[in-house]
């Protein structure tokens, strides 16, 4: 299964929407981008860690979430979210696929060195908007391949009743 690290806050600041709604409020911002992280891991399959930082919050304790394929970090006091990647990378980076998303140039260079392949805040936005155009795009199909419409149910001497009616109007 292939590993995905976000770091959280690099994401929100770069994704229009998102840095639209952290003019408001930083937790709708972070709802909304775990919302479609969870739709893009499930669609994915991939393990999806969305990494928040916490590091200068007085202390603040290492805090995970787990829902299905998604996991929340909240990093502890002191810890920034580059650092806890750069950590769990360095774990599992040369055993499994792993890519981090960041727009930190430092940050993918140290990626590299750990066995992790790297995708800008861009990149990764351009993907999950394909992901959700593509998920539209089957609903719409779905939906219209279910669709019944009333002259296929209905007896052709109906429909003819039904059209002089609608036409005497």
């Amino acid at each position: 299964m292939r590993n995905i690290f976000v770091d959280g806050y690099n994401v929100i600041n770069s994704w229009p929407e998102l840095n639209k709604i952290k003019e408001y409020s930083f937790e709708a911002a972070r709802k909304k981008l775990i919302e479609v992280l969870q739709n893009y891991a499930a669609y994915k399959g991939y393990k999806v860690f969305v990494v928040f930082d916490a590091h200068m919050v007085k202390g603040s304790i290492e805090k995970k979430e787990k829902d299905n394929n998604i996991i929340v970090v909240f990093t502890k006091e002191g810890e920034t979210a580059d650092s806890f990647i750069e950590k769990y990378v360095n774990k599992i980076g040369r055993k499994s696929e792993v890519c981090v998303v960041t727009s930190d140039s430092l940050e993918q260079q140290v990626i590299f060195q750990r066995g992790a392949t790297r995708m800008s805040t861009l990149e990764f936005y351009n993907e999950v908007h394909k992901m959700q155009q593509s998920i539209k795009a089957k609903m719409d199909k779905k939906i219209s391949s279910n669709r019944t419409f009333l002259e296929d149910i209905l007896e052709d001497n109906i429909l003819d009743k039904l059209e002089k009616i609608r036409k005497s109007h």
